[in-house]
């Protein structure tokens, strides 16, 4: 059993280095997906391994879409040629559809088992994910004991994560409290619109769902948040260098003592760093590099190119640039 080093994206505090400083979160960015989803099974099944061997539970707080089926693929496939078993995990999803039949292939509860119950040793018994097919009037005590079963299984140890174009996490919209539980919610148009080609229309999108609340999330111990691909770019933004607001759900996490956001290079294209590194850091001037920031500096300050002035390029990193 080779166990790949995790230590590389072991919470660090955010902001220590100059490029970075503008970044509120911790975050590690991969040139790929997959190199990345190894690592954060690996943390995963290190963790499980860990409190198997002094004889307690691993409660994992498990998320759905399309953001974590690598690190599904990689832990089943660690259970199946390295003997990694889940009989000592408990598992709390974040959320479910509401209304919606477990059966339906649309269902958090059908995901679950497609990519990962099915295919690994867990116990059926400690698998648990918010039933979408609860009485409405029995929602409020429904979603009040699913908290207190977490709370009764230890509290969550690691939380994984993915977030929406909202800045939601879990369905945690905007607007979500801070201190909010597991709950009935409705859902954002744009969570709606997001969903809508897997449910063939968003008129077959359900407009509600059930789910763990921004509160639920902090107290885990340890929270992992995956974000793939060029449309999260815009959220990352908000989320890494904006302020902690109920508009962005996801900033919330900002105060969290141990999170880690993992990124590929897509979804990071946005932060400061990379989309204007002279603002942060010494540069390696390529024309490509010159052209975008001159063009950026003109934007700027609402000036054609030709009438900036020393004290522009002074002003915004790129005195270099200055002949």
């Amino acid at each position: 059993m080779k166990v790949k080093d995790i230590s590389s994206i072991k919470y660090c505090e955010p902001g220590k280095f100059e490029e970075t400083r503008f970044e509120k979160v911790h975050n590690v960015v991969f040139s790929s997906s997959q190199e990345a989803s190894v690592l954060v099974a690996n943390e995963i099944a290190s963790l499980i391994r860990e409190k198997h061997s002094k004889g307690e539970h691993c409660v994992l707080g498990l998320a759905t879409g399309s953001s974590p089926i690598k690190v599904y693929e990689e832990l089943v496939r660690m259970h199946k040629t390295e003997g990694l078993s889940f009989k000592n995990v408990i598992s709390f999803n974040l959320d479910e559809y509401y209304p919606m039949e477990p059966s339906n292939i649309q269902s958090y509860h059908y995901f679950m088992h497609q990519h990962l119950f099915d295919h690994i040793d867990i116990p059926s018994e400690n698998i648990n994910i918010p039933d979408g097919t609860i009485d409405q009037d029995a929602i409020r005590d429904y979603c009040i004991e699913y908290e207190n079963k977490i709370r009764e299984s230890g509290g969550l140890d690691f939380q994984l994560l993915g977030i929406g174009r909202t800045g939601h996490i879990g369905f945690n919209e905007p607007g979500s409290h801070y201190n909010s539980g597991t709950r009935i919610i409705t859902l954002d148009h744009m969570t709606r619109v997001d969903a809508a080609p897997a449910f063939l229309g968003i008129a077959n999108v359900p407009r509600k769902a059930i789910t763990m609340g921004i509160g639920t999330v902090m107290d885990a111990r340890r929270i992992v948040l995956l974000a793939w691909g060029i449309n999260k770019a815009s959220i990352i933004k908000k989320t890494f260098e904006g302020d902690i607001s109920t508009e962005v759900p996801a900033t919330y996490l900002q105060e969290h003592s141990n999170t880690t956001f993992i990124l590929d290079s897509d979804a990071s294209c946005q932060l400061t760093r990379v989309e204007s590194p002279w603002l942060v850091t010494s540069c390696e001037w390529s024309r490509e590099l010159k052209i975008k920031a001159v063009v950026w500096l003109s934007e700027l300050t609402n000036k054609s190119i030709l009438k900036l002035t020393d004290k522009d390029y002074n002003e915004n990193g790129m005195s270099d640039l200055i002949a």
